[in-house]
């Protein structure tokens, strides 16, 4: 019988569990370099392809992370969190595919029509259903086989997973766009959205249009058929055994983590917790509810994920060389921060993070707010100040959100109130990203499309200011508790 747990075993299995958040981030963030090509692949239809409509394209998976998220209590709760990492596994797999080739089946190759439309943004659904049980059951998995003194620093590891996957895609469409050139795309007097040089519908423009953003979605399937083969040789969690009737396994592998004497105590508390009289959503009262659902609600309300997912569109319009390139160093900058909240989690708390992570990045949505009002300034602070945006992003709301998530409910409801607070994050999620580019194009007397660069931001840093009172007013501070002592926190607070 082992004395002491193995940091190796529990290391191997959260390593395969945040390959999970990697496709997370990987198929949420491929969009930003394929969005343009796929733009204007479907101007060439039958149809009058809109900004509104593009933007419902460009964010279509989120459909399905609102569809995953809501279902992933159940698939949690009747499938095990395993088993709901696998089908995510599937279903991410699928997507690649599908929208790689839309076609398939059904449609000529090439032919854009608004039938293809459909059927392309179905396949982006599928991926977002994998992504939203991804998003909800990893931190969850991660969270109930993490011991409590390591659990904030494992659960963040997700969130660098996420942000490396959306690294790692930025690289692939920047390797798959190569010497290529991206399609120009600009409005007509009219509105009317067009392709300002003929010319790139011939050659290196053309192959961008017709292939380019195919094999960005394709790419995809490489990691998705790696988690689904990796995923089956992970051990179910220990909480999920153990509130399923299977003590034994569930002290298996509490012994091979924490070691022997120390899984006999953290079994007996899990049971503890486990065997309530009731397991209503609201037995804890209405707040820890409601700062759950809040705390989604505001990691999207602040606007990242329409810079992340329009990125190259927005360097473009500052004026800077490559857009890529710029997106790429913006990558890098994002892991960067987001390791230093891995590394001071345990050490700072989560309150503080989030709070000094709200104001980081409502400086940064203002300074670009104040770049569209004051003319002459060099399109290189506009830039810092997305970074400065995005960085305080990183460090704070991106991976701590996640953090609180997985630990603030109590065990008997963390399945289904995990479920709905990450739903509204899926939710805010899409109406963020789909009402943005329609939102960053407005314009408005004499400052053109400035305004609707300002008024966006302007938004966005509003918001990042309401989160940080939210923080400081409602959220309490988890680290160093036990998943189980969130049971005795909420009914003190009731």
């Amino acid at each position: 019988m082992e004395t002491k747990g193995s940091k190796a075993y529990l290391f191997s299995i959260v390593a395969v569990a945040v390959i999970g958040g990697l496709l997370f981030g990987y198929d949420t963030a491929v969009i930003s370099g394929a969005e343009k090509g796929l733009q204007a692949f479907f101007m060439g239809a039958d149809f009058e392809y809109t900004d509104a409509m593009h933007g419902i394209t460009s964010s279509s998976a989120l459909i399905g992370c609102i569809i995953g998220s809501a279902l992933s209590g159940w698939f949690a709760s009747n499938l095990g969190r395993k088993k709901s990492l696998f089908w995510a596994g599937v279903f991410f797999f699928l997507s690649a595919l599908g929208s790689y080739y839309p076609e398939f089946l059904f449609f000529e190759y090439g032919q854009p029509s608004y039938s293809l439309l459909v059927t392309f943004n179905l396949y982006r659904v599928l991926g977002g259903v994998g992504v939203g049980l991804a998003s909800a059951i990893c931190p969850m998995y991660i969270a109930e086989v993490a011991p409590s003194n390591i659990r904030g620093t494992l659960v963040s590891w997700n969130q660098f997973a996420i942000i490396f996957g959306q690294l790692v895609v930025y690289f692939v469409n920047l390797v798959i766009l190569g010497d290529h050139i991206a399609p120009i795309i600009s409005k007509t007097a009219e509105g009317i959205n067009e392709i300002t040089n003929g010319a790139l519908l011939m050659g290196d423009g053309n192959w961008s249009i017709t292939t380019g953003w195919r094999l960005m979605f394709g790419s995809e399937a490489v990691p998705a058929g790696l988690f689904t083969l990796l995923i089956l040789c992970v051990p179910e969690t220990p909480r999920y055994l153990a509130m399923t009737g299977h003590d034994d396994k569930a002290l298996h592998i509490l012994e091979r983590i924490n070691g022997s004497s120390r899984a006999k105590t953290i079994l007996a508390e899990i049971k503890a917790t486990a065997q309530e009289k009731t397991e209503r959503l609201f037995t804890y009262g209405w707040l820890v509810i409601f700062i759950g659902v809040m705390l989604s609600v505001f990691q999207q309300a602040v606007g990242i994920n329409a810079v992340l997912y329009f990125a190259p569109r927005i360097f473009e319009t500052m004026g800077m060389g490559n857009p890529m390139m710029q997106t790429v160093l913006m990558g890098i900058v994002n892991i960067l921060f987001t390791l230093l909240a891995i590394f001071t989690v345990e050490k700072w708390g989560r309150k503080p993070l989030l709070i000094y992570g709200s104001i980081g990045m409502a400086i940064g949505a203002f300074g670009v707010a104040l770049c569209n009002v004051v003319t002459g300034l060099p399109p290189v602070m506009a830039v810092i100040s997305i970074m400065v945006y995005s960085a305080s992003f990183m460090f704070s709301w991106g991976p701590i959100c996640w953090v609180l998530i997985s630990e603030i409910f109590p065990n008997t409801i963390r399945g289904a109130a995990v479920a709905i607070a990450v739903a509204f994050q899926w939710i805010f999620n899409f109406i963020v990203s789909s009402t943005f580019l329609p939102m960053y194009n407005m314009r408005l007397g004499d400052m053109g499309e400035n305004f609707g660069h300002m008024f966006a931001y302007a938004l966005y840093g509003i918001i990042c200011v309401a989160a940080a009172i939210f923080v400081a007013k409602l959220v309490p501070e988890t680290k160093g508790k036990t998943l189980e002592d969130m049971t005795n926190l909420w009914k003190n607070r009731k």
